[in-house]
């Protein structure tokens, strides 16, 4: 089981190993920066085949919240925390209220929201044990619901819609075919966006209850999942999991934007520049998906949803500056995403002493 020598580790400030064995938790909490501020970051429940694996993705996300602070504007720095387990048949109240105790040892220099596998209600479960969350509905604004995922595909769509602006001339979408790969939360809102906006939605998910929702609500086109990467459409819309942009897929992607919600599209840094001189303009996933970061910490700052929108649409300023970076100086946008991120919080981690 290694740390320090993961392809994943960064520098990180802080990596926290927790267990508790009445509950069964297992799990890692990872601090990767806090020059900017204290880290924040979901937790992820997930049945990992291995501890390694467990540790190389916590790693992996949290570096990736650090640049998605920095380039949303945040006084923040980037966490993440994984639970080893099965959230369908092994989440107790009683586990979270253990991992809330594991992050009330941290001292604050870790905030927690939810993730993949964990819900609003688990959160209020952690929030028994410690102040230190993120997105809890505090039950004063109507237009609150401690769901993150709205203003997630809020940003999504707007980096997208500035992705259509930078490669067309302008920013209407109608008509325009969209293939959005996964109909989850963030997936099934961007949808409705979309549509809203007079798109042509193409959509797959393994789910086909989703699927058969896409079709009855927004008209959308079905492929099957393994089709929809290569479906011949202007925007491709990775919503489902990282690692999708890669060798095998990118010669046969026939959309000319990729602008979607899941983290680490890019297998490695390399197919950013692949994608540049296959002439594809890519908006980096980080930078357009950072709404829900964005709502939680308004959440937590208890101010109003209009001023999270307000700050979620400056999303498409930075998504522009990445562009017009990129294209003046022949790099990959995700290269000089990263680059921009740098420049905010600074590329070296801080010493924990």
């Amino acid at each position: 089981m290694n740390v320090f020598s993961d392809t994943a580790f960064d520098g990180h400030e802080q990596v926290v190993f927790a267990s508790d064995p009445d509950t069964g938790l297992k799990s890692i909490i990872a601090v990767h920066n806090t020059n900017l501020g204290p880290s924040l970051g979901g937790c992820r429940m997930w049945p990992y085949a291995t501890e390694q694996e467990a540790i190389h993705d916590v790693l992996r996300l949290s570096r990736g919240m650090t640049y998605k602070s920095a380039l949303a504007n945040l006084p923040l720095g980037g966490g993440k925390s994984v639970i080893i387990g099965d959230p369908r048949s092994q989440k107790t109240p009683q586990l979270f209220r253990a991992m809330g105790r594991a992050i009330e040892q941290v001292g604050g220099r870790y905030i927690v929201a939810e993730d993949v596998g964990t819900t609003p209600a688990d959160m209020v479960q952690i929030a028994s044990q410690t102040k230190h969350v993120g997105g809890i509905n505090d039950g004063k604004d109507p237009a609150r619901t401690g769901d993150p995922s709205p203003f997630t595909a809020y940003g999504v769509f707007m980096g997208l819609k500035e992705a259509v602006r930078f490669k067309n001339g302008h920013d209407d979408l109608g008509g325009l075919r969209v293939a959005v790969q996964g109909l989850g939360n963030v997936g099934y809102h961007l949808c409705r966006m979309l549509h809203k906006a007079g798109a042509q939605l193409v959509v797959a998910d393994l789910n086909a209850n989703n699927v058969n929702n896409a079709v009855t609500e927004f008209g959308a086109t079905t492929v099957p999942a393994d089709e929809i990467l290569y479906a011949d459409v202007d925007i491709l819309a990775p919503c489902a999991l990282g690692g999708v942009i890669n060798d095998h897929s990118i010669n046969k992607i026939r959309a000319r934007i990729i602008a979607g919600a899941a983290n680490n599209q890019l297998e490695s840094d390399r197919h950013g520049d692949m994608l540049r001189e296959a002439d594809i303009l890519y908006a980096p996933d980080y930078v357009i998906n950072a709404g829900g970061v964005v709502e939680v910490y308004y959440c937590r700052e208890g101010k109003p949803v209009t001023e999270t929108n307000k700050h979620i649409e400056g999303i498409g300023a930075t998504v522009r500056e990445i562009f017009e970076r990129a294209k003046q100086q022949n790099l990959s946008t995700g290269f000089v995403a990263d680059r921009l991120a740098e420049e905010r919080f600074g590329s070296k981690a801080k010493t924990v002493t």
